[in-house]
């Protein structure tokens, strides 16, 4: 909870001055001030910074910094939007602080958590001790959608089905970090996280230098570490296998991504057209002929991988390449059948799947979660619609969501007929109060909800770059931080201790 005297608006403006003039808090965590007026110890810096300069000078940095993303093609796309789709992607000019001792003990969390999931992964494919002793649900895991029933009994290098990443954090009011939710599949956003930072450092060179912020411009290379490391046994080389990037295409909407994360990994940017599988070896075509690939680092769903062995219309996969895969001639990242453990429902059991494993209680706390299945949760979610946020497990990008507080008795009323319909497609929280930092809008810095979404790599050891991508809900009031429903972000500076 925000420390410090009860404070109306007009209480607040008078101790700013510009840009914070009409700063407004509420009962969220303020990550900038732990009072009104009274800068956090590691914010005092840049607090300092932005009242010393001229509103004027903010408004053309900003300006430059968005022209920067448009030079630069960084966009995303919204899907279904009628006034277009392709979209430059918004970006805040003030970077978000964080402590040195606040995120080792989110590195240490999150190091814990993929070890867990990774181990339970395993363990459904193969053994299934855990649902065996009644840990996680049978039927919980074998009616998601993104079981799949060919991985059992597939060994994959090292034990190691998620090798990349993000999940998903809020802070509370109390301070305290607790995770949201894993991205376990294809997980996007870490091409922002590095425009991001290339924009700031530009915008605020001496700041970003007095502060003694944490590099994130080695994720690439750290990236294709990863994927190396994990390349077949029998792979061309062992020291430099063939690594390449499999996109879905233009019309996807991190497109943009998938051609920056290429580059700057120095790897091959390949549709499934490119590829092709003989003798269950998969081989990339050149200008100099075929040339075998070791390492797909996928960024296209399980359904569409392989025509032949997942949804027979795909044209979006190359023929054979499961059985491929399952020959052991190729490394997929993340593994198929990964997205069992990114069930939002399956996410309640993960403190259960921490202690399970590995003996320790977890680092990072869960958000309260109901589970529609059961009968008293369902009951109570349907009496309090009007104030939890109802999420679609297997849903992203912030789509498929009722948040309670902001809705209509219409839109309630049609979530109440889809949960009772459905009640495994369904999971309901608490309506957070996620932490607030500033954010430069319209000429004047104004608090907006965030939250926090650093990428963990698994492949020799597990590596997290100090940083993550701070995602905004731009719109005044709002909760979805989603770039497809409104949101944007900022740098992330986490401190050398």
């Amino acid at each position: 909870m925000v420390a410090g005297p009860a404070a109306g608006p007009e209480t607040v403006r008078a101790l700013f001055r510009p840009p914070f003039r009409n700063y407004q808090f509420d009962a969220a965590y303020d990550e900038m001030f732990q009072a009104p007026g009274e800068p956090r110890p590691h914010y005092r810096a840049l607090f300092q910074t932005l009242l010393e300069l001229p509103p004027e000078q903010l408004r053309k940095s900003q300006q430059a910094a968005d022209l920067s993303f448009l030079h630069q093609g960084i966009t995303f796309t919204v899907y279904g939007a009628e006034e277009g789709t392709e979209r430059v992607f918004p970006n805040d000019l003030l970077p978000r602080i964080i402590p040195n001792h606040e995120w080792r003990k989110i590195e240490t969390g999150l190091t814990q958590r993929i070890a867990a999931l990774n181990l339970f992964l395993e363990d459904v494919y193969h053994r299934g001790r855990i649902l065996a002793d009644g840990i996680v649900p049978k039927e919980l895991v074998y009616s998601c959608r993104h079981f799949r029933r060919e991985m059992r009994g597939l060994e994959v290098p090292r034990g190691i089905y998620v090798s990349v990443c993000g999940t998903d954090l809020v802070r509370l009011p109390d301070g305290s970090f607790a995770v949201l939710e894993d991205n376990l599949r294809v997980p996007s956003g870490v091409s922002y996280m590095l425009a991001n930072r290339k924009v700031l450092k530009k915008v605020f060179p001496t700041l970003f230098r007095d502060y003694g912020v944490c590099p994130v411009d080695h994720y690439a290379q750290a990236l294709l570490a990863t994927l190396r490391a994990l390349s077949p046994p029998n792979s061309t080389s062992r020291h430099e296998p063939t690594v390449v990037l499999l996109t879905p295409g233009v019309f996807n909407a991190a497109y943009f991504e998938h051609t920056f994360l290429a580059q700057q990994m120095g790897v091959e940017l390949v549709e499934g057209r490119d590829l092709l599988v003989h003798d269950n070896v998969v081989y990339m075509r050149t200008t100099a002929g075929l040339r075998r690939v070791d390492v797909i680092y996928r960024r296209v769903d399980d359904d569409f991988l392989d025509p032949l062995c997942f949804r027979r219309d795909s044209s979006l996969g190359v023929p054979g390449l499961f059985n491929a895969y399952r020959a052991g001639n190729v490394m997929l990242a993340n593994a198929i059948g990964t997205g069992i453990a990114d069930d939002k429902a399956l996410y309640a059991y993960v403190p259960a799947i921490i202690r399970y494993y590995l003996g320790e209680d977890p680092i990072l706390a869960n958000v309260e979660t109901y589970l529609l299945t059961d009968r008293s949760q369902r009951s109570y979610v349907l009496e309090h619609l009007d104030e939890l946020v109802v999420k679609v497990v297997g849903e992203s990008g912030g789509y498929g969501m009722l948040i309670g507080p902001q809705s209509t008795a219409e839109q309630r009323a049609e979530f109440r007929r889809r949960i009772e319909a459905e009640p495994r497609n369904y999971i309901a929280q608490p309506t957070l109060h996620l932490s607030r930092a500033p954010c430069f809008l319209d000429g004047e810095a104004q608090a907006r909800h965030v939250d926090l979404r650093p990428y963990i790599l698994y492949g020799e050891n597990v590596t997290l770059v100090p940083g993550g991508l701070t995602r905004v809900a731009l719109r005044q009031g709002s909760l979805v931080v989603n770039s497809s429903q409104g949101g944007g972000s900022k740098d992330t500076w986490v401190l050398r201790a």
